[in-house]
This record gives C-alpha cells, sequence and structure tokens, in this order.
C-alpha cells in the first residue's frame, strides 16, 4: 500500500511504499555481505578517525539513539556510504583525498542526510512504481511491448527518476551542511570538498562523486546556503 509522510526535516511530504523494518533488514544484510567481500583497514589511526568524525555527525542528527558499525574499508577509490540500520563505512582512498576532518565530516553529513531523509525508501518507492506502471502498459501494448518498455523505462529515468535523484542529491547536501555546523565543524569545507572532487572527475569519476548533480550546481547550491545561514 502506498503513503505519504511528512518528513520534517525535509519540509515537504514524501511517497513511501516500503516499510522501515525491511529497508533495515536489507541494510543489514548489505553490511555483513560487504564485511564479508571487502578488505578492511586494520589501521588503528584511520578507524578512530571514522569513528571520532562519525560519532560526531550522527549525534548531531539526532542519531545517537541507535548503535553504529563503523568500518574502514582498503581501497583506493574515494567513497563513503552510511546504511539506515546504522553503519558508516570509508574508503582509504577518500581518508587520502580528504585534506581534513572538517572533509570528511561533509562527506559523512552528506551521507547521514540521506538517512534522516528516508532517501533510500523514497527511491525504492519511486522505482518500484514506475516498474509497476511501466509493466501494466507493457501487458497491453501487444507486439510493440518491447518498444514501449525501451521508451517507457528512459522516459520514466530521464523525466522523473534522474531529476527526483538530482533533488536528492541537493537536500542531502544541505542537511549536511547542518550537522557539520551544529557537530562544531567548518561548513565552508563543503564547498571545498566539492572542489576536490570535480579536480579528481578531471582523470576519472570517483565513486562517491558519481552523482546527477553538476559540480557547478551543487557548488553554487551550497555557498547561497551557507551564506544564508552567516556560516563561514
Amino acid at each position: 500500500m502506498a503513503g505519504c509522510a511528512y518528513n520534517e526535516s525535509l519540509g515537504r511530504n514524501q511517497f513511501l511504499i516500503v516499510d522501515d523494518s525491511a529497508l533495515i533488514q536489507q541494510s543489514n544484510a548489505a553490511w555483513a555481505e560487504t564485511l564479508k567481500t571487502r578488505k578492511l583497514s586494520s589501521n588503528p589511526a584511520q578507524n578512530e578517525r571514522v569513528r571520532r568524525v562519525g560519532g560526531r555527525i550522527v549525534q548531531a542528527a539526532g542519531l545517537a539513539g541507535r548503535s553504529w558499525d563503523y568500518a574502514v574499508f582498503d581501497d583506493a577509490a574515494p567513497n563513503a556510504f552510511v546504511l539506515p540500520s546504522g553503519q558508516i563505512g570509508v574508503t582509504t582512498g577518500l581518508l587520502k583525498l580528504v585534506q581534513n576532518d572538517d572533509q570528511l565530516a561533509a562527506v559523512l553529513g552528506h551521507e547521514v542526510g540521506h538517512v534522516v531523509a528516508r532517501h533510500a525508501a523514497e527511491r525504492y518507492s519511486t522505482r518500484s512504481t514506475a516498474g509497476l506502471v511501466l509493466g501494466a502498459v507493457q501487458s497491453r501494448a501487444g507486439d510493440y511491448s518491447q518498444a514501449v518498455g525501451a521508451f517507457g523505462g528512459l522516459g520514466a529515468q530521464l523525466g522523473l527518476l534522474l531529476p527526483f535523484s538530482r533533488s536528492h542529491e541537493l537536500e542531502a547536501d544541505r542537511l549536511g551542511v547542518d550537522y557539520v555546523a551544529a557537530a562544531g565543524y567548518k561548513p565552508s569545507e563543503s564547498v571545498a570538498l566539492w572542489w576536490l572532487m570535480a579536480q579528481q572527475r578531471q582523470s576519472g569519476t570517483p565513486e562517491f562523486a558519481s552523482t546527477h548533480p553538476s559540480d557547478q550546481t551543487r557548488i553554487a547550491a551550497l555557498q547561497q546556503y551557507i551564506a544564508s545561514r552567516g556560516w563561514n
């Protein structure tokens, strides 16, 4: 059954058809699989850094009431993720890329922002609904079902799913900056972080940076929001 829920952090309603318990169950399974299949860093300084910065961001986001697991993965690709079930993963590549803890906080704030915004559930709901609608159309399309499926899938992606994803990324940026400031880190380093990501993109797209808003759009939005809050 579809549902409409108001997200106070976003100030808008969300279309959600997935239960939180199901999402958490899937997230726990994904975390367990990741721990089994990816090499973990045993560097105590790296692990302590992620736990310390991550803990401050989690506290700032009002999520300290749940237990959190942290891991550093030995991977040269700059990447980080936060799962709805309470896990934070960071690669050694990202720790090498960021220039200070403020920038690491910006990354983790952004990812925690996705959790608070319930973006995973919203994306799942949107994509599932789009798939159901396309399936119904194809069932009535006869010999043209393959063409309708290709065109419909592309239309849903370009007309709904990708713009929605861009919106999510910008929302997570804004929430992330809120958490960075509340945790005592420097909000302007969020802008510096995305300049670093833009430079990385010249020689290849970092996994974490493969998001839909352009660098210019993201940086301009961050600068405007930070200025509106009177932060530096």
